[in-house]
């Protein structure tokens, strides 16, 4: 699924929001989503009826690489993308870091960069940037380990082929070694 800004990962929302699966047709076994993308956030979200093979896709210790594309209300540098990687402490006291950090482009007043991390943590790369007070414009996520979001629409689903599949099984039995 191409998830779009404004929708929530959830089954159900007590606040009556927009869910993923009011993209989901009526025709689709029960599915649940593999891991989440908060509300402000877009991007490739896979959705699964197997909850074990969700579970190695989600497992820290898989270390599966997610790809985001993040734009920022700042003008990136070396010393920023040198922080991320190096890692920055939350207010709770977390240290959190990416795996790689590099400049995509930039404007005047923006920049748009490609963050990887090899585990996600609630909001990570969110919270790395409110530390640093950087304002966060967009974030998509554009790939999950091998498989990338690629031309699928907002809002549009689609099943993942067998070669992705095999793809991602293959990539956390690399990580797993």
């Amino acid at each position: 699924m191409n998830k779009p800004r404004g929708i929530v990962t959830t089954a159900s929302d007590e606040k009556g929001r927009d869910t993923v699966y009011s993209l989901l047709g009526e025709d689709l076994p029960w599915v649940a989503p593999v891991g989440r993308l908060d509300k402000a956030s877009e991007g490739l979200l896979l959705l699964t009826n197997d909850s074990e093979w969700a579970a190695r896709v989600t497992a820290p210790e898989t270390h599966l690489d997610k790809t985001y594309h993040v734009q920022i209300g700042k003008i990136a540098d070396e010393a920023l993308l040198l922080a991320l990687k190096d890692g920055v402490r939350t207010k709770e006291g977390e240290t959190l870091h990416v795996k790689r950090a590099s400049l995509l482009r930039q404007g005047e007043r923006n920049s748009w960069l490609e963050i990887v991390l090899d585990e996600g943590k609630n909001r990570h790369i969110r919270r790395m940037l409110e530390v640093l007070d950087i304002e966060v414009l967009r974030l998509i996520r554009v790939a999950i380990g091998p498989t990338a979001l690629g031309e699928l629409a907002k809002g549009g689903v689609r099943a993942l082929t067998g070669e992705e599949r095999l793809g991602l099984d293959r990539a956390m039995r690399q990580r797993n070694c």
